[in-house]
């Protein structure tokens, strides 16, 4: 019975034609849509869109970060661009806080659903490529491109 369910499976696309992406200042190969933002809990829930075939900024997590991948393979490299993790379009995981990594795509564009828990202060800090801390981003930044997108979309 399961062969012949799998058999009549057909493979879908996320289809992202309904939202609208922002870039991250001047940053390339990165979209984001801000989806919500939990202030009582401190959690803020994301879409983050990677170009294929490119990495992005060195970044690193100082809040527990869930994900779920929508599209294509996501892949996360240490800060010397070695692979550290590749996961594919359904993964779901679950990273601690401290984690400095680029994140990236494959052939195909990669989106991913993110949930960051429980946080004050700095969610995220930015590197340049000598691991100088260039830019922070904090749940009050969240709120804010959230609020801005909402007004945008009207």
């Amino acid at each position: 019975m399961a062969t012949a369910v799998a058999a009549n499976a057909g493979s879908y696309a996320f289809d992202d034609r309904n939202i609208r992406w922002y870039k991250l200042g001047d940053f390339e190969h990165f979209e984001f849509a801000m989806l919500d933002v939990d202030v009582p809990q401190r959690i803020v829930d994301f879409l983050g869109k990677f170009a294929a075939n490119q990495r992005i900024f060195l970044h690193r997590h100082l809040a527990p970060t869930t994900t779920l991948v929508l599209q294509g393979e996501h892949r996360m490299y240490e800060p010397t661009r070695k692979i550290k993790e590749v996961h594919s379009a359904g993964s779901y995981t679950s990273h601690p806080s401290d984690d400095t990594h680029r994140d990236g795509a494959a052939a195909q564009d990669a989106v991913v659903y993110y949930s960051v828990r429980g946080k004050d202060g700095t969610l995220f800090e930015i590197f340049d490529d000598n691991m100088n801390v260039i830019i922070t981003l904090g749940i009050d930044d969240f709120i804010s491109t959230l609020n801005d997108q909402k007004k945008d979309s009207r």
